[in-house]
């Protein structure tokens, strides 16, 4: 029995980052050996162990035969007699497919030491296209990497867009993609990702609402960038230098997806754009089996962004409106949200990224002074029943009117 450290852990190590998991590869083992050894299997598919005592992954070497369509469509043999180059051969990029021996020796049979030099993603052999999850995983390495320099084997390149031809990638389910989208949106430059699924066709399968977005023109005065999936990448990048929330990241991803669907007469101008916005994120949410609370947000993102712009413009009742459809005053995690993806898309501009955008500082000060309404106050003025609900938003109208006054 040999085991050898695989994958992400061998990579990152050649890399010089820090390596947070570690996944062993064992050749020469039977299932029964290993749980006789005290591990505890996991795993339906394939024999994958845990270590007693430190949690660490141990799976037995095994080659994969397709069997059928999707990303688990596959028959499995882990005898034996499995060496540890037939393993890594079933991997999918040539800088996964290196194992480091418990003497310290490198296994590296498809030159991913090399591709690691060279900083290049490339596939290990034809049989990468028996995936059609890994076409999501190759733009998600590329996002990951992408600050190191790494580029995208123009034959992988290729490969990937035949399996977007052929509609392979169509069996995945949304759950699936939905997982290598959050990998890509928790990378500090997250929008390599959506252009290597742009560049071979993946994107207009999967994400057709943000691919209708490049080329899209908008007024030079408000965005020097013009273009307005060049403005959602520099949105998106403040969302993930700041480190905010997934849930505010996708938001900022789709603020803007009703430029898409305005009439190109009217461009650079997108009126309505913002309504406009609402079915391609439902489609997007739904396709993709998004959490809830993050289609919530980027739809009253949508829709209310453009209203924070002119903040000082808008009438009380607007504003009222607007907090109304925050749910501030249940939910004021909603609002402080909401705030960072409306600062996200004012700052994502060329020439914008370090300003600081001040009509959240007026957005937070109605918030903070319409919460100071006291329910229970209301109800001990007499109140009651509906007239409740409505002396409350009386009340907290009037707030707004007082803040807003002219002094």
């Amino acid at each position: 029995m040999q085991k050898y450290l695989v994958g992400g852990a061998v990579r990152d190590q050649l890399l010089g980052i820090a390596v947070k998991d570690k996944d062993w590869l064992v050749v020469g083992a039977t299932p029964e050996q290993m749980l006789k050894a005290g591990f505890r299997q996991v795993g339906k598919d394939f024999p994958v162990f845990l270590h007693p005592k430190t949690n660490e992954e141990f799976a037995l070497a095994r080659t994969e035969k397709r069997s059928g369509s999707g990303h688990t469509g596959f028959i499995c043999d882990f005898a034996p007699d499995v060496t540890v180059e037939q393993d890594l051969c079933r991997r999918d990029l040539t800088i996964n497919a290196i194992a480091l021996a418990e003497d310290g020796t490198l296994v590296d049979p498809y030159g991913g030491q090399q591709d690691l030099q060279n900083r290049v993603l490339r596939h290990v052999s034809e049989a990468f296209s028996e995936d059609p999850l890994r076409v999501f995983r190759v733009a998600q390495f590329y996002a990951r990497f992408s600050d190191l320099g790494f580029t995208i084997a123009p034959e992988t390149l290729n490969l990937m867009g035949k399996m977007t031809e052929s509609g392979d990638l169509r069996s995945l389910s949304g759950e699936r993609v939905l997982a290598e989208l959050q990998k890509a949106l928790n990378c500090p430059t997250p929008w390599p990702f959506f252009l290597a699924l742009r560049q071979c066709g993946a994107l207009k399968q999967w994400f057709p609402e943000l691919d209708a977005l490049f080329g899209v023109p908008q007024p030079q005065y408000y965005h020097p960038e013009v273009d307005t999936a060049v403005h959602v990448s520099m949105a998106l990048a403040i969302a993930c230098t700041e480190q905010l929330p997934e849930a505010v990241r996708f938001a900022v991803l789709c603020h803007d997806l009703g430029k898409g669907l305005t009439d190109p007469n009217d461009w650079p101008h997108h009126r309505g754009h913002e309504r406009l916005g609402l079915a391609p994120i439902n489609a997007l949410s739904e396709r993709l089996r998004v959490p809830k609370a993050w289609q919530k947000l980027a739809l009253v993102v949508a829709e209310w962004h453009s209203h924070v712009h002119r903040i000082h413009d808008l009438s009380p009742e607007t504003i009222m409106e607007l907090l109304t459809a925050l749910d501030v005053w249940r939910k004021p995690e909603l609002g402080e949200q909401f705030m960072q993806a409306c600062q996200c898309d004012y700052r994502g501009r060329s020439g914008f990224t370090n300003k600081a955008y001040q009509h959240i500082d007026l957005l937070r000060q109605l918030i903070n002074a319409t919460q100071q309404v006291d329910v229970q106050a209301v109800i001990a003025d007499g109140f009651a029943g509906k007239a409740i609900s409505e002396e409350v938003a009386r009340r907290r109208l009037g707030v707004i009117q007082n803040l807003c006054s002219p002094t």
